[in-house]
């Protein structure tokens, strides 16, 4: 799964509703158990804060959270990040990232961080 700022959110989605969707419609999950997962997520990320926020009104670390999680909720083998500094503009993206990740150790098996070379002593390996 990918996390990139040229995949955007559903604007007309709040936050949950846009987690929520993945497992729904890839998986079957009835709406009401989709949103518990979603919240449950957020929950973890301390970010519940957004949750019923739409796209518009995100500030980018709440909008690269939504991203992360909608691509994390699958489960996925391998979820690549795009370019962290596009999508985290104002942030000292290397620690915020790191701690992300490390809240979705249990849910992700590999993450590949795409980025210029010049950047790579930023992040730890994973």
């Amino acid at each position: 799964m990918l996390v990139s700022e040229t995949l955007p959110l559903r604007a007309n989605l709040t936050v949950l509703e846009n987690i929520a969707t993945v497992p729904q419609f890839s998986h079957g999950m009835a709406y009401a158990e989709a949103l518990d997962l979603a919240w449950s997520l957020l929950v973890r990320m301390q970010e519940t804060e957004c949750a019923y926020k739409r796209d518009p009104s995100l500030s980018p670390q709440e909008r690269f959270i939504a991203k992360l999680l909608r691509a994390a909720v699958t489960r996925p083998l391998l979820l690549v990040l795009d370019r962290p500094a596009l999508l985290l503009p104002d942030t000292h993206y290397p620690p915020f990232v790191h701690a992300s990740l490390h809240r979705l150790d249990d849910l992700l098996t590999e993450c590949w961080i795409v980025d210029y070379p010049w950047n790579e002593p930023l992040y730890a390996p994973r």
